[in-house]
C-alpha cells in the first residue's frame, strides 16, 4: 500500500539534457571562434605588410583560407534553410536589417573619421566587411537551388569561374566576390558531419603540419610574383591585367589550395569545450565590430608609429587585435548591439496562418478532466 502511494506522489523531473539535434557542437563554436580571430589579425596586419615579406607571406596564406572556413561552415549550417516563413523572416532580420545599418554606419563612419567627403552612403556599393552579408543573403535564398540539382559543387564551380572573366558584373552588391566565393557555400550544403570527422584525426593533425609549412614557404616565395588581390576574389581577371585564361584556371587553382589549408585548419580545431567555445555563438558580431576599430586607428594614424612596424610591433598589434575582437564576441556586447544584429521585428510581418491556427487550436480545446 504505502510503495503504490509513494509512486503516485508527483516527483520533481531531474533536469534533462537537450536533445542531440539541439546541442550546439563545441568544434563548429571553436573553428567560428578562432576564423574570427584570424580574421581580425589579418586585417590588422594590412597596413604593416608592406614593410615585411614575411609577414606579407603569413597574410597570404591567412587569408587564403579563413574566409573559406568561415564559409564552409556558414554553408554547413544553412542546410535546413528552406522559403518556409520563419526562416525568411531570420534571414531578413538576421542578414539583411544588420547589413542595412552596418552599411551606413560604416559609411557614415568613413565620411566623418576619414574626413572623405565623397563616400556616400549606397547600400548597392557594401564597404570593406559588410559584403559578406550580402553574400551570405544571396547564398541562403539560393540555397533549394543547389539542393534540387544533381551536381552543385561542379556548377558553383562553373559560376564562380565565368565570374573571373566577366568584368561587366561591376562592383553592386560586391557581387564578383558573392559568385567567386560561392563554390565554399556550396561544399558547406553538400558536406556531413562525417566529413568533418575525417579531417579531425590525428594522422589528420600530423599531416596538416608539413602542409602548413610548405604553404607558408611557398607564401613567402610568392609575395613579390603573384598579386594579392587574387585572394580577395573581388576582380575579374581583366581589371587584374592578366590574360582570360588564367581567371578559370586560378579560380580552381584557388578553391583547391584553400581547401588544404582550410582542412589543416579544421585539423587542429579542438572538439571539446574550450574557456572561448562560447564565444563562438558571437563571431558575427566581433566580424562586424571589429572594422570599427582597425579602421578608425587607421584613419588615426596609429599605424604610423615606426616600431608597430619591427617584429616586436607587429606581434604586438596582432595580439591586440585578437584580444579585441575576442571582447567584441562575449556576452555584455551581444547584448548591448543586439538590437542591430538581431532586432526584434515582429511588428513588421504578418502573422504565419498556420501558427495563428495553432494558437487558436490551443486555446480552445476542451480540457481533460482530472479524476478525483
Amino acid at each position: 500500500m504505502f510503495p503504490a502511494a509513494a509512486d503516485a506522489v508527483p516527483r520533481p523531473r531531474p533536469p534533462q539534457d537537450p536533445p542531440p539535434s539541439k546541442r550546439r557542437d563545441a568544434f563548429f563554436d571553436n573553428a567560428k571562434y578562432l576564423a574570427i580571430v584570424l580574421v581580425a589579425v589579418a586585417h590588422s596586419w594590412e597596413p604593416l605588410k608592406g614593410d615585411s615579406r614575411i609577414l606579407e607571406g603569413v597574410y597570404t596564406v591567412v587569408y587564403s583560407f579563413h574566409m573559406p572556413a568561415f564559409i564552409v561552415i556558414s554553408g554547413f549550417f544553412s542546410r535546413s534553410f528552406d522559403m518556409r516563413p520563419d526562416r525568411l523572416r531570420r534571414l531578413i532580420t538576421g542578414v539583411a536589417v544588420p547589413y542595412v545599418l552596418f552599411e551606413t554606419a560604416y559609411s557614415l563612419f568613413k565620411r566623418y573619421a576619414d574626413h572623405d567627403p565623397g563616400m556616400a552612403v549606397s547600400l548597392l556599393d557594401p564597404w570593406f566587411l559588410t559584403w559578406f552579408l550580402v553574400a551570405l543573403f544571396i547564398w541562403r535564398l539560393t540555397t533549394p537551388i543547389w539542393k534540387l540539382v544533381r551536381w552543385p559543387l561542379p556548377l558553383a564551380l562553373g559560376v564562380a569561374m565565368l565570374a573571373s572573366v566577366t568584368p561587366d558584373i561591376g562592383d553592386d552588391l560586391d557581387l564578383q566576390r558573392v559568385l567567386q566565393f560561392l563554390p565554399y557555400f556550396v561544399l558547406g550544403l553538400v558536406m556531413k558531419p562525417e566529413h568533418f570527422r575525417v579531417v579531425r584525426r590525428r594522422s589528420m593533425r600530423i599531416a596538416a603540419v608539413p602542409v602548413f609549412a610548405a604553404a607558408l614557404a611557398v607564401g613567402w616565395w610568392a609575395v613579390p610574383r603573384m598579386n594579392t588581390e587574387w585572394f580577395y576574389h573581388r576582380n575579374a581577371v581583366q581589371e587584374m591585367g592578366a590574360p582570360w585564361w588564367t581567371g578559370p584556371v586560378m579560380v580552381l587553382a584557388m578553391f583547391g589550395s584553400s581547401l588544404l589549408l582550410t582542412a589543416c585548419f579544421f585539423a587542429w580545431v579542438p572538439g571539446r569545450p574550450m574557456w572561448f567555445t562560447a564565444l563562438g555563438a558571437g563571431t558575427l558580431y566581433g566580424y562586424l565590430l571589429h572594422g570599427f576599430l582597425i579602421k578608425g586607428a587607421d584613419f588615426a594614424g596609429w599605424f604610423d608609429h615606426a616600431w608597430l612596424h619591427r617584429p616586436l610591433g607587429e606581434l604586438f598589434v596582432s595580439a591586440l587585435a585578437a584580444f579585441a575582437v575576442t571582447l567584441l564576441c562575449t556576452s555584455p556586447v551581444r547584448r548591448v548591439f543586439r538590437f542591430a544584429m538581431e532586432p526584434d521585428m515582429n511588428w513588421a510581418f504578418k502573422k504565419d496562418a498556420v501558427d495563428v491556427a495553432r494558437v487558436r487550436e490551443r486555446t480552445t480545446a476542451p480540457r481533460e478532466k482530472v479524476d478525483a
